[in-house]
This record gives structure tokens, C-alpha cells and sequence, in this order.
């Protein structure tokens, strides 16, 4: 497969990563998980400013009508630069829900323009989710309630506080009935839409894992040239070079994995879960040995909180267990590989119908 990203994706990826690089360093961040919202608005505001409230959403709507394969190469910026906000939530996953419904829809009607235009926070509760991220802040949640989906504000719902080893996240147990008038979508056509958007939250993760392992090896590499030892740079001794090196390989490995993954989804190609799964393995080993690495580059102060590396660490380490943790991944990769033997051997290998 000859995969290419236009003109246009690679320039709105460069743009919004010069945006990220001014509008949200580390200082940002860590004045801003010491807030009870956690969340800036303002940042928020921005944000939708540049377009990207707006990339799922379809042109009827306001958007700009992209796809999967597009929010591939923004997903890794979010995670690179720990874009303290449920932006993904929203913008990609509520967005392909909503978009999913009939056009009479008046949940659809009401609520994609203002996804688009980034006045609208929803939250996604998800079955393979027992906590829902950003609940306190969003104006509607979509929930699950036995295949069905249900279309709730934030008064409806009863929110129990739940707090993770990323102080970015914001986790709350929903409690809620539902109802008749809360239900946008019935366990037939509902079941294929939480169907996608495991997927795509999924999908979501892995990208933002890419972005924090690149993020974390870039902070490593930086402090080995920092660093001295025996008057020298760290970075200059061979068994830092190979530790570090290690990262890079499973981070460019992991890549035309997730991107395949993108396209797959975004195509609606036979066996995309597998794509998917194998997407988030690769993404979150590397970001794990991307925060093994860095904390034996660091040393014990890489856990500190002066330190930047734990901002980008402690996101890995929750993300890789969201939206299905390494052994729901594992199985679903092993059934399909293991499942049936007839599609072993190098003639299965690029079988594309697969």
C-alpha cells in the first residue's frame, strides 16, 4: 500500500504544533492540575479558533468533514504536548456518534454545530470505560444502556469523583436511570455505534501514546546532553545511546502500525479491531520503555514535580490501560491470529481482504 498524507493534513499537523508549542508548556499544565476544573477555557477557545473542534463534523454542520486518517496525525500532538482537555471526547468521538444518527436527529441537529464551532463539551461513557473523563465539565454525556444510546445533561446524572495517577484526568462514576426521552438510538443501531467508537477511542489512545513516548524520549535526550558524568555527557556513554535508542525503534515501529489502524477505521475495512488492537500494543509498549527509559536517564527526580518528564509519564501510564487495557488487546489480536490456523504462513502475510 502506497499511504501518503496530502499536502494539506501534513500542513494543518505543522500548524496546530505550533500553536501546542506557545499555548500550552508545562507551566501551563501544572498550574492547571492544580485547579479543581482542570481545564483552561480559554485554551479551549483557542483551540476551536484553529479548526480543530471542527475536523470530524461535516460540512452541513459547520465542520470541516475529515476523517480518521486526518485526526491520525493531530492525535499524536495531543499527546506530545498533554493537551490538558477532553478534546478528543468531544471533537472525535461525540462528533462520529452524533454524525452516526439519522439526519432528523435532533440531538444531532442541536449538537454537532456547536461541537464544530467549540462551545459544546460532551462526555463519552463508554462500557469498556468504568469512569467517564470530564464529566463534570460537559453539557451532555453520551451513555450506553444495554446496546442503546442515551443522550443526558450533566443535572440528570449523579457524578462521584474518582481520582487517577495523571492529575490531568478528571474521573467520575456516573450514575443515572435511563428513559425513553433519553434514548437517541436503540440496541440495534446503537450497538454499531459504540461498536466504532471503541474503535476510535481506542485509536484516539494510541495516537496520544505516540506523542507522549516521542515527548518523553525528546526530554531524555535532551537531559543526557545536560547531564554530566566523569566529565562527560551522559549521552555519550554507549549504554545510555542504547537505552534510548531502544525507545526510537518501537516509537517508528509503532507508527505505520497506527496509521494503518487509522485507515482501516476510517474505511470500515474487514478485521479493523485488529488493526486497532495491534495499534494500541505497539503505541503502549513503546510508551512504557519510553518512561522506563527516561526515569533510569532522569534518576529518582524524574518523579518530581520540577521535573517534566512526570507530566508526560504519569498520562502514559493511565492512557495505556483506557479504552481497553493491554490483555483486551492481547486477546482480541491472539483470537484472531490464533482463531484460525489457515491464515498462518507467508502467504496470508499481505492478504488486504484481511
Amino acid at each position: 500500500m502506497d499511504f501518503k498524507f496530502t499536502a494539506d493534513q501534513i500542513l494543518f499537523r505543522d500548524t496546530m504544533r505550533r500553536f501546542f508549542l506557545v499555548e500550552a508548556a508545562p507551566e501551563m499544565l501544572r498550574e492547571l492540575w492544580e485547579t479543581e476544573a482542570g481545564r483552561s477555557p480559554q485554551l479551549r477557545r483557542k483551540i476551536a479558533e484553529q479548526g480543530l473542534t471542527a475536523l470530524s463534523v461535516g460540512e452541513a454542520y459547520g465542520g470541516l468533514g475529515c476523517g480518521d486518517v486526518d485526526w491520525a496525525l493531530m492525535m499524536p500532538e495531543l499527546g506530545y504536548f498533554a493537551i490538558p482537555d477532553s478534546l478528543a471526547g468531544t471533537a472525535y468521538l461525540a462528533a462520529a456518534m452524533l454524525s452516526a444518527l439519522p439526519d432528523e436527529s435532533l440531538i444531532k441537529q442541536e449538537w454537532l454545530p456547536r461541537v464544530a464551532d467549540g462551545s459544546a463539551r460532551i462526555a463519552v461513557g463508554h462500557p469498556i470505560n468504568p469512569l467517564v473523563a470530564d464529566a463534570h465539565l460537559c453539557d451532555l454525556l453520551l451513555l450506553a444502556h444495554e446496546g442503546e444510546v442515551h443522550a443526558l445533561h450533566r443535572d440528570e446524572v449523579k457524578l462521584e469523583r474518582n481520582s487517577s495517577v495523571d492529575l490531568s484526568r478528571r474521573l467520575s462514576q456516573v450514575s443515572w436511570t435511563p428513559s425513553d426521552n433519553s434514548r437517541i438510538a436503540d440496541a440495534q443501531s446503537g450497538q454499531l455505534i459504540w461498536t466504532d467508537t471503541l474503535e476510535r477511542g481506542a485509536l484516539a489512545t494510541s495516537g496520544q501514546l505516540l506523542g507522549l513516548a516521542k515527548r518523553m524520549l525528546d526530554l531524555s535526550i535532551d537531559y543526557t546532553a545536560e547531564r554530566k558524568q566523569f566529565g562527560k555527557p551522559i549521552g555519550s556513554f554507549q549504554a545510555v545511546k542504547h537505552h534510548l535508542a531502544n525507545v526510537a525503534v518501537l516509537i517508528e515501529f509503532a507508527k505505520p502500525v497506527f496509521y494503518r489502524a487509522a485507515y482501516a477505521v476510517e474505511h470500515q475495512l474487514p478485521n479493523r479491531e485488529i488493526y486497532v488492537s495491534h495499534a494500541k500494543l505497539a503505541a503502549g509498549e513503546a510508551a512504557l520503555l519510553a518512561a522506563k527509559m527516561g526515569i533510569q536517564v532522569h534518576g529518582a527526580m524524574g518523579y518530581t514535580w520540577e521535573v517534566d518528564l512526570q507530566i508526560f509519564m504519569k498520562r502514559a501510564w493511565a492512557l495505556v490501560g483506557t479504552w481497553g487495557d493491554r490483555g483486551f488487546h492481547k486477546a482480541r489480536v491472539a483470537e484472531f491470529v490464533l482463531g484460525n490456523v489457515d491464515q498462518l504462513g507467508p502467504g496470508n502475510t499481505f492478504n488486504l481482504n484481511e
